[in-house]
């Protein structure tokens, strides 16, 4: 049976791209029905929809020959019969005012009124010019969207069609679709899962006003909360407060410092399934100085090495399946299995997922990265340079295959 797309096109000027998106859509068999506002047809012909789609184009509550009676006779209403359909909803793009409308219930058209009728999964794709999106009130609705559970897609930074530069973009097509394809086949192979998830840098304090940190920015273990979760796992993630936050409506709790997060996961891995342990933690404790220091002086600043709180989780949770995570810098293949191997010892880990920073256009910071995936019984796996999130997908896939979270 074929999957059905429910896509609301908005009357900004990126409603052109809709089209691609349709195409894109139709290419995979899924079927595409379009309920464009008024302004969005203003952009975008009518029959250049209805020819795209190759489907009625829905955009008027009221037709010319709308009768009450038959409605009442017959027992359906056609927007709710079409909410119904929905596999999912995706508006692209959206406007500040479809999402400022959708964030406080607002129903005064055919999309909208679609909307609230439906209960299938729903992406906002927003499209807007930079300081509109910025503006406290598309932020504040934003924020009630993301906690109602609706997933936002962009935008993205680049030229603007009003001349501006900065975020505001519609997200590609091809990215959009991406996105609908996750949750349209996402799954429940992890469902009854409790995976905790650790994502950022820990920082180390010199007085009251320096620190010492890394260059973690939290985007793997983002993308891995955010895959666990889309394989119906209850995930809980850990996250640095500078590290980068996931796109859904993830549970998490933040942490400062290396303590903060030792003790956050003595509290929570005591029931968890799963602990993939990405986040950068500090390896040395800092002698740290009241006050602020003069910086008219040097300084010496004392490094201890800090235990490693990867150690203690297989003895709060003998059960747990513990994945660590090892950052080297130049290593051999064969250097960086034995620095593994070590930590197999000292962590009495399950799985280790180790990388060399010094890759180009991987690592700390980057949207991709390359990986060596080791099993205690000495197997390993490669994942080559990719991007995070489909690393993180890799991941979990190579897990499952090995009968691990099963």
């Amino acid at each position: 049976m074929k999957k059905v797309v429910l896509l609301g096109v908005t009357g900004g000027i990126a409603a052109y791209k809709s089209l691609q998106i349709v195409t894109l859509l139709k290419k995979k068999n899924i079927d595409v029905f379009i309920i464009p506002t008024k302004s969005a047809l203003e952009i975008v012909p009518l029959r250049e929809f209805e020819n795209v789609s190759r489907n009625k184009v829905y955009f008027r509550l009221f037709e010319d020959n709308f009768d009450y009676k038959e409605v009442l006779k017959e027992k359906k209403v056609e927007h709710i019969n079409l909410a119904d359909k929905a596999d999912i909803f995706v508006i692209a793009p959206a406007t500040a005012n479809i999402i400022a409308k959708i964030a406080h219930g607002i129903a005064d058209d055919y999309l909208t009124t679609t909307l609230l009728a439906s209960a299938c999964t729903v992406i906002i794709c927003p499209s807007m010019n930079v300081n509109m999106w910025r503006n406290p009130a598309v932020v504040e609705n934003i924020t009630i969207l993301k906690r109602r559970g609706y997933y936002i897609v962009g935008p993205d930074p680049g030229p603007l069609a009003c001349g501006y530069e900065g975020q505001g973009r519609l997200r590609e097509p091809s990215k959009i679709v991406e996105e609908i394809l996750i949750h349209l086949y996402k799954t429940d192979i992890l469902r009854g899962k409790k995976i905790v998830v650790t994502s950022g840098g820990t920082v180390e304090k010199i007085d009251e006003v320096r620190v010492i940190a890394n260059r973690s920015s939290g985007k793997m273990g983002a993308a891995l909360a955010e895959t666990c979760y889309l394989y119906g796992a209850n995930v809980l993630l850990l996250r640095a407060k500078s590290a980068l936050k996931p796109r859904y409506l993830i549970n998490e709790e933040t942490f400062i410092t290396a303590e903060d997060l030792s003790k956050l996961l003595e509290k929570h891995v005591k029931n968890a399934s799963a602990l993939f342990h990405a986040a950068a933690v500090s390896d040395f404790k800092v002698t740290s100085f009241e006050g602020k220091v003069s910086s008219e002086k040097s300084i010496t600043l004392v490094l201890q090495p800090r235990k490693k709180i990867i150690n203690k989780i297989k003895k709060i949770n003998p059960d747990i399946l513990l994945v660590g995570f090892k950052a080297e810098y130049k290593l051999s293949k064969k250097d960086l299995t034995k620095k593994v191997s070590s930590k197999f010892k000292e962590s009495n880990a399950d799985v280790i997922i180790a990388n060399d920073i010094a890759q180009q256009d991987g690592g700390f910071g980057s949207d991709y990265n390359e990986m060596y995936i080791f099993f205690r019984n000495g197997k390993t796996h490669k994942i080559n340079h990719a991007p995070k999130a489909e690393i993180a997908k890799r991941i979990l896939d190579i897990l499952l295959q090995n009968k691990f979270l099963n």
